[in-house]
């Protein structure tokens, strides 16, 4: 199990708990963070042994999103002229969405399990998350606005699919925070617990139920729902029908059965 600056990383059965370790911090999203948000996913995508991942926050919040220092720092290497100052900066924004792409296309189910805070570049994180749940008090802000600038690593992409586009427009266009309870009716958020505790003892629970599950059909799950999301559903059929004329010969179908017939639990290779 690789090990992290900004990241606390265990294995518990077939899941993997990230968590956020910037508590001191607020869990402000530093360089380090995205740097290591590419090499956690690949580990949790190549590692057999992990189904499912959770992603949390140490300490009383979830993350305050983009560590303010970075944006310094952006600000002082502007001494370029504007083609080169605007190809930098692009090209640093496209390696931050890169830093969340990869839980979009993480082969696993990822869930975000919410408390406190959950602001900025942090809503681009969940949003790229399979599911999210928080606490009832949890708090979520689209604050880029307020800072003078749009969203930009994936909020305003993925959250119209996940909540609705007026909602997502009232949160852009204000800044104002939506709490759990609000979180949960709009369907930013599955569900809502009452604590910390509770919202990670819920949502590992989650993540063991679908551990249980085949591989081959969750995998196959995902990414047929992340395809249907970008194409049309004459696509996505004529996807799904020639993912299962291999994934239809898997030996999980069989076990499957014999299971449900048996009224037995299934055990599938990883």
């Amino acid at each position: 199990m690789p090990e992290f600056k900004t990241l606390l990383v265990e294995q518990t059965g077939k899941v993997a708990h990230i968590r956020i370790n910037r508590p001191e911090k607020i869990n402000a999203m530093n360089r380090d963070f995205w740097a290591e948000m590419i090499e956690v996913f690949g580990w949790v995508d190549e590692t057999d042994s992990i189904r499912c991942a959770v992603i949390s926050g140490e300490g009383k919040h979830f993350s305050a999103g983009i560590d303010l220092t970075m944006l310094g720092e952006a600000a002082t290497q502007m001494d370029k002229d504007i083609a080169r100052k605007a190809e930098a900066i692009r090209r640093h924004v496209l390696h931050l969405q890169h830093s969340f792409n990869v839980i979009d296309q993480c082969r696993k189910p990822v869930l975000a399990a919410v408390h406190g805070y959950c602001i900025g570049g942090a809503i681009d994180l969940i949003t790229a998350c399979d599911m999210r749940y928080s606490t009832e008090d949890a708090h979520f802000s689209i604050k880029e606005i307020d800072m003078g600038m749009a969203a930009d690593v994936g909020t305003l992409q993925r959250l119209p699919r996940v909540i609705g586009d007026g909602m997502v427009r009232e949160m852009a266009y204000t800044g104002r925070p939506v709490y759990g309870v609000e979180a949960a009716r709009i369907g930013l958020v599955n569900r809502t617990f009452a604590d910390h505790q509770a919202l990670i003892a819920g949502v590992m629970d989650v993540a063991q139920s679908i551990a249980a599950k085949s591989p081959v059909a969750i995998r196959g799950t995902k990414e047929m729902i992340r395809f249907g999301r970008d194409h049309s559903v004459e696509d996505g059929l004529n996807y799904i029908a020639t993912w299962n004329a291999a994934m239809l010969q898997s030996e999980d179908m069989k076990i499957a059965m014999a299971a449900h017939m048996s009224k037995q639990t299934p055990e599938f290779a990883d």
